[in-house]
């Protein structure tokens, strides 16, 4: 599915070893959360993905989660805990996926000569990966709006027509869309 290659044989040891912020999970409790349910983690990860290397990817990632929260695993239904944290990040390499097979399809429309380079095609996946994780706490319809207002070229009574909404309903899912986006911009330090 993605065009670059899927990194293989990661460990969670790799991991450890990288630098992360203090935290209160004891190594020990760490390595008993890992050992007893890694193996369920990607044997369910397996059947939802069908692939065994994204499945022990996502595993991996799950645990690296765990580690960065910094927390110790209390919770009395540790694969409940595990699977709410895999579903997300499912979730997001479904999404990445979905993103990648439609802007490579619009790229295949272009006259060869005006086909971008592939650092340009990365850089581009990679800001509408941040785009689309934007707009996922927004309710459809305003998203709906969003996109089309801002990549569909429509103005607000094309956009409220295609919603079926009124001209007054359409401009204000728009600037809710702008604001949350804009709220979400200041919180994680950009300007």
């Amino acid at each position: 599915m993605f065009s670059t290659p899927v990194p293989r044989h990661r460990t969670f040891a790799n991991h450890l070893s990288l630098p992360m912020p203090a935290t209160d999970i004891d190594s020990s409790h760490l390595a008993e959360l890992y050992r007893d349910h890694h193996g369920w983690l990607h044997l369910w990860l397996r059947r939802k993905l069908g692939c065994t290397e994204q499945a022990a990817d996502i595993a991996q990632d799950t645990f690296v989660r765990v580690l960065v929260r910094g927390k110790p695993v209390t919770d009395e239904a540790p694969r409940a805990f595990l699977g709410t944290i895999a579903k997300g990040l499912v979730v997001d390499f479904w999404r990445r996926g979905a993103l990648e097979k439609a802007y490579l399809e619009a790229l295949a429309q272009l006259p060869r000569e005006y086909a971008p380079s592939a650092e340009t095609r990365n850089e581009a996946l990679q800001m509408l990966e941040r785009v689309a994780a934007m707009l996922d706490g927004l309710k459809t319809r305003v998203r709906r709006a969003f996109l089309l207002y801002q990549l569909g070229g429509q103005n607000h009574r094309q956009v409220a027509e295609q919603l079926g909404v009124s001209t007054r309903t359409a401009e204000r899912y728009v600037a809710e869309a702008l604001m949350h986006c804009y709220r979400l911009r200041f919180e994680q330090g950009g300007a």
